[in-house]
């Protein structure tokens, strides 16, 4: 009678046959995204690259309009300090006596004490619209030391204004801006999908020393990519958030939310509504208990250099005094002012301000590089260098690698079959929510699937087998 045969500790029961082959490991839900993250970013770096080129070098040059315009403009800017500064008022119609055309439009008092005072004109002829004339006065002495057309509220004049242009817009109104909105939709899609193939590769591979060629390309644009990719995110998004679609589409988003930027009161009594941005009336600007009376008013308020004030738009509208310092600390408090009695109507605390606004502005001027000063202006510049030196990287190893099978073989179609369906429609929906708030991004993007999908269907039908296909014959 047999027994059955006993094992001890030390021996493995049901060890594996090493003759029959393994199965495969299913590949991690991260690694099933990482070729659709490649094609993407791979795509849309060759195609939006041209644009992106150009919102970097004009938005380098912007961001050193600052400095460029205190030197180039530095007789109108400063003056030799005085005894005491003149009222506003006298500076004033010193400025409308040299230039009598148009309205008052606002005033801006000398901030410091080398400071000239700036009155702008708005109607004048030869002035766009949304432009104005300003007139730069000595507060002491009342000499008018020149005058130069400025745009928008940051007081950009002809050099910085030249270049924002040039930056928004190419000098091509409206339709231009499609440019800036194009380039700010897929910055932040380019840059994430860098930073999670450099981080996939970085744990897959160890640096290799001494390599050159197209490995020596790979490695200084991706480590430059991940150093930059925080500031192009911001850029991107800041961005966005004064764009022509998607910049409408975040203030009605905001809106919704109670998050949109307040503004004071410019009703001169009753229930105050309205709104304080509006243009003057009159030669001089003066209405009521004249332009001085009210800036004293505004003092006791609080509200210290720099500020603006600006004249009532009409008889039912109060003057509107505001600080305008957009760099640290941001002082953009604002009151309004009665023009028949100087009593202060309504007094708006920047400190107020929803969280989503305070955001709003301080992202805005950090974009544009007035938040941190010089410092902020030198940073844009090297995000600026940075992105260019990425865009020409990436083009040397699409030329290194080979331009034609850079279409093919290294990047093919198809990755998108071993994705997990869970996560594949949870990946389409999110995609097409981002699309139709952003659709400088949804409406390329859905173009490019398109395409896709039809190159590769032409492909199949000729013989061709999708990676899909390659993975279920194996």
């Amino acid at each position: 009678m047999s027994t059955a045969p006993t094992t001890t500790t030390d021996e493995v029961p049901d060890a594996p046959d090493s003759s029959k082959p393994s199965a495969p490991a299913r590949p991690s839900a991260a690694a099933t995204l990482r070729p659709l993250v490649l094609r993407l970013h791979f795509y849309a770096g060759l195609l939006v690259a041209p644009f992106l080129l150009v919102a970097a070098l004009s938005g380098a040059l912007y961001a050193a309009s600052f400095q460029a315009e205190k030197i180039i403009y530095a007789d109108e800017f400063t003056v030799s300090v005085g005894d005491t500064k003149l009222p506003i008022s006298e500076q004033v119609a010193a400025a409308r006596k040299a230039h009598p055309e148009g309205t008052v439009a606002a005033v801006r008092p000398s901030p410091e004490d080398d400071a000239t005072t700036r009155v702008m004109l708005s109607g004048v002829a030869g002035v766009g619209a949304d432009h104005t004339l300003a007139v730069f006065v000595d507060p002491y002495t009342a000499k008018v030391e020149g005058a130069l057309e400025q745009y928008g509220s940051t007081g950009a004049l002809p050099l910085r204004t030249w270049l924002s242009e040039f930056h928004r817009n190419l000098h091509l109104g409206e339709t231009g801006r499609l440019y800036s909105e194009l380039a700010a939709s897929w910055l932040w899609v380019i840059a994430g999908g860098g930073l999670v193939l450099w981080f996939a590769r970085r744990r897959t591979q160890r640096k290799v020393r001494g390599t050159s060629g197209r490995r020596r390309t790979l490695g200084l644009h991706g480590t430059v990519g991940v150093w930059a990719s925080a500031g192009f995110i911001f850029l991107s998004a800041t961005g966005l958030t004064w764009s022509t679609y998607a910049g409408a589409n975040i203030d009605v988003l905001r809106t919704s939310l109670g998050q949109s930027t307040p503004s004071v009161s410019a009703a001169a009594g009753g229930e105050h509504t309205g709104h304080g941005a509006a243009a003057g009336a009159g030669s001089t600007g003066e209405h009521g208990v004249g332009l001085d009376k009210v800036l004293a008013a505004a003092r006791a308020e609080g509200l210290g250099d720099p500020v603006e004030i600006v004249p009532p738009a009409d008889e039912s509208s109060a003057y509107v005094v505001k600080q305008i310092q957009r760099s640290w600390p941001t002082k953009q408090d604002a009151v309004a002012v009665d023009p028949s009695t100087g009593e202060v109507l309504d007094v708006l605390r920047f400190a107020d301000y929803p969280v989503l606004a305070k955001l709003t502005r301080w992202g805005i001027d950090a974009h544009t590089g007035v938040l941190f000063g010089i410092v902020n202006q030198l940073a844009l510049m090297a995000l600026a260098l940075s992105l260019v030196l990425l865009i020409l990287w990436g083009y040397r190893m699409w030329w290194q690698r080979g331009r034609a099978s850079a279409f093919g073989r290294p990047i093919p179609r198809g990755a998108w079959q071993q994705v997990p369906p869970l996560l594949l429609v949870t990946l389409m929906a999110g995609v097409a929510v981002v699309g139709y708030y952003v659709p400088l991004l949804g409406i390329p993007l859905a173009a490019f699937i398109a395409v896709d999908v039809i190159l590769g269907e032409i492909d199949h039908r000729r013989g061709g087998r999708t990676r899909g296909e390659q993975a279920g014959a194996k």
